[in-house]
């Protein structure tokens, strides 16, 4: 268990937590010097039942709030401290505020230094305090008058907290992946870098790999420390050391996470259910600028209301904070916001969505989903996001977010993964997605009837544009499994409709076949396969057109024409050097690959953008992670 000191400057937290455990937790020169506390302090008890308490011994300034929130999240157990000799202060006031909008609600009061006032005067201030906690996460929280000094009260005070850590619960986020706040790094002589913080959630065992966040450093854990002991696991609800393999101090901040590679993430977009605390005396409107601390970090961000349209004091809502650099962050966390000029503490919340949009943040929609995150547990907030989320969801994505595992999604809900994307949709979007899907090509079909269908790319744009690549082809093969559509090559129809061939075509398809298989990598041209078969070119040119319309030919440009196996051999070579160039696809790579011109190559690159094998950006041409575009064998020896 770990407690957490609070409360004004030289109202001796320092020197209580000296008589408690007998740690000076003033380590630095300028602290021993000025008598104050400038940096976080922390010290051990051994309760007589095995249990080992540690305690964060946080400065009272007023100039380091951001040091005391940076050790108060997390902890456990708060211990409030008021002077009896000087009483609630202002900075009394905003520790409180800090603590109940972190949403500390178990902690007891301490009225220090009462060989300094009569009976009379320790009693009045412990009225004031119990006023004070009322309307706090602490309200109703026990008062307990001590002198560090005389030892007045020390006894019952150690009793308080050893009987709290006998009743410490396990930690809400044991079974979680591994995360600790980094508030310190440092380097000692053979053991090399070392990183302290409160571990927030999961366990950690030596030889684990773990990541920095924000960051992509990975590096091993050569040793560990929990609660000042040596250990080989650690877990959450612990003061934690890690020696660490592979990574210099100097690429360590406070304000990062370290965390299992797997859910490692940040963002620098998140919505938030914030409460404005009680004690502002403005509203809190969309443009704000303030200070956001989580865990140990602090960052500038502008805030944007979502509902209601401003937040008044003693009011919650839904707002979305806008980071001016990316943080660690998952789902539940804590935040806290001071004003822009850091002067005093302004609202606090919980994290409900650490991938926050930014377009379409207000809209009904949207706020369903963030009621849907609103919910207790991951499984509950996983079934009823997928219930109202349109596009579906980024499951590997949202398993991060949450540091956690997935469960099981719903049973009929529609879901893509590959080595790339894991993504799935609801079970009612499906549905009218499927239906849409049928209504749009039902309408295509009645405007064209000379062809086919569209292309699979085209039909997606004008049915479902912002459903996900991997959703969309997902979406096609339940379709296709249910009858409810065709696919043949690039093209999509319904089952009841096609292009016909009349005899005459027939009979040219059938002159046309070898001349195109001949042709190779080139490609034929329609003047030069009406030359070869002695037919009009008028003819031919028509006959093929429909045979690209039935998917049984790929048009690259006007009157160029390749059969599907000739392309699945094109499309193999452009995965080929894709998978050499870390997805990237040059012109001049394919066409040494292909041995083609370099105008050919180009005019087979684009062509492979516009039917979803390749992503053009800028030069270069991407492969696109999620396209199954000629991997099927019976692709390559469709007839023609």
């Amino acid at each position: 268990m770990i407690i957490g000191t609070a409360g004004h400057i030289d109202h001796g937290k320092t020197t209580l937590v000296r008589a408690l455990t007998g740690v000076d937790t003033d380590r630095l020169p300028e602290e021993k010097q000025r008598g104050v506390s400038i940096e976080l302090g922390y010290a051990f008890l051994d309760a007589p039942q095995g249990h080992r308490i540690g305690f964060i011994d946080v400065p009272g300034h007023e100039r380091l709030v951001h040091t005391m929130l940076a050790g108060a999240t997390g902890i456990d157990f708060a211990l409030l401290l008021v002077a009896a000799d000087d009483g609630v202060m202002p900075q009394t006031r905003e520790h409180l505020a800090v603590l109940s909008l972190l949403g500390i609600d178990r902690g007891l009061v301490v009225i220090t230094k009462c060989d300094r006032a009569d009976a009379a005067q320790v009693q009045a201030v412990a009225s004031d305090v119990r006023a004070l906690l009322a309307p706090s996460s602490l309200a109703g929280a026990p008062v307990l008058p001590v002198s560090a000094q005389s030892g007045e009260g020390m006894k019952a005070l150690k009793d308080a907290l050893f009987a709290v850590a006998l009743d410490h619960r396990t930690h809400a986020r044991d079974g979680d992946a591994f995360r600790l706040a980094v508030d310190r790094a440092f380097t000692l002589d053979g053991v090399g870098t070392v990183v302290t913080g409160t571990v927030h959630a999961g366990q950690v065992s030596v030889g684990d790999e773990l990541q920095l966040v924000p960051g992509t450093r990975r590096a091993r854990v050569r040793s560990l420390h929990a609660q000042n002991r040596a250990v080989t696991t650690a877990h959450a609800g612990q003061r934690c050391a890690v020696a660490l393999a592979g990574v210099d101090k100097h690429e360590i901040e406070r304000g990062q996470w370290l965390t299992e590679p797997a859910m490692a993430m940040a963002t620098d977009r998140l919505d938030v259910q914030l409460s404005l605390w009680h004690g502002e005396s403005r509203a809190l409107r969309s443009g704000a600028t303030v200070h956001v601390h989580l865990g140990s970090a602090t960052v500038l961000a502008a805030v944007a209301v979502l509902e209601p349209p401003l937040l008044e004091p003693g009011q919650s809502g839904l707002v979305q904070l806008v980071l001016r650099k990316p943080l660690g962050v998952w789902h539940g966390d804590r935040v806290v916001l001071r004003d822009a000029s850091a002067s005093r503490t302004l609202a606090g919340g919980r994290v409900l969505d650490p991938c926050a949009p930014v377009r379409y943040r207000r809209t009904p929609q949207r706020l369903a989903e963030l009621d849907a995150l609103s919910l207790p547990t991951a499984a509950q907030r996983l079934h009823a996001w997928l219930a109202v989320a349109p596009q579906g969801i980024d499951l590997r994505r949202f398993a991060a977010s949450q540091g956690a595992p997935l469960g099981e999604l719903p049973a009929h809900a529609l879901h893509h993964s590959d080595a790339h994307t894991d993504m799935a949709l609801g079970e009612a979007q499906t549905t009218q997605a499927c239906e849409r899907v049928v209504q749009v090509l039902a309408a295509y079909h009645a405007s064209h009837t000379e062809e086919l269908g569209p292309d699979s790319a085209r039909l997606r744009r004008l049915s479902l544009p912002r459903l996900p690549e991997p959703l969309w082809r997902a979406l096609l093969a339940r379709l296709q499994a249910r009858a409810q559509v065709q696919v043949r090559g690039a093209f999509v129809h319904l089952p009841e409709h096609g292009v016909r061939l009349s005899a005459t075509e027939e009979r040219l398809a059938q002159k046309v076949a070898s001349p195109l298989t001949k042709a190779g990598f080139e490609g034929a041209w329609v003047r030069d396969l009406a030359r070869d078969i002695a037919e009009p070119e008028a003819l031919v040119r028509v006959t093929l057109v429909r045979l690209s319309q039935r998917g049984e030919l790929y048009q690259v440009v006007k009157d160029l024409y390749y059969p599907p196996a000739t392309m699945a051999q094109l499309a193999a070579l452009a995965r080929g050097v894709a998978a050499q160039n870390e997805g990237a696809v040059l012109a001049a790579s394919f066409r040494d690959a292909t041995g083609l011109g370099r105008k050919r190559a180009i005019q087979i690159l684009e062509h492979f953008d516009r039917i979803g094998l390749l992503r053009r950006v800028g030069d270069v041409h991407w492969l696109r992670a999620d396209s199954q575009l000629f991997l099927q064998a019976e692709v390559a020896a469709a007839p023609l």
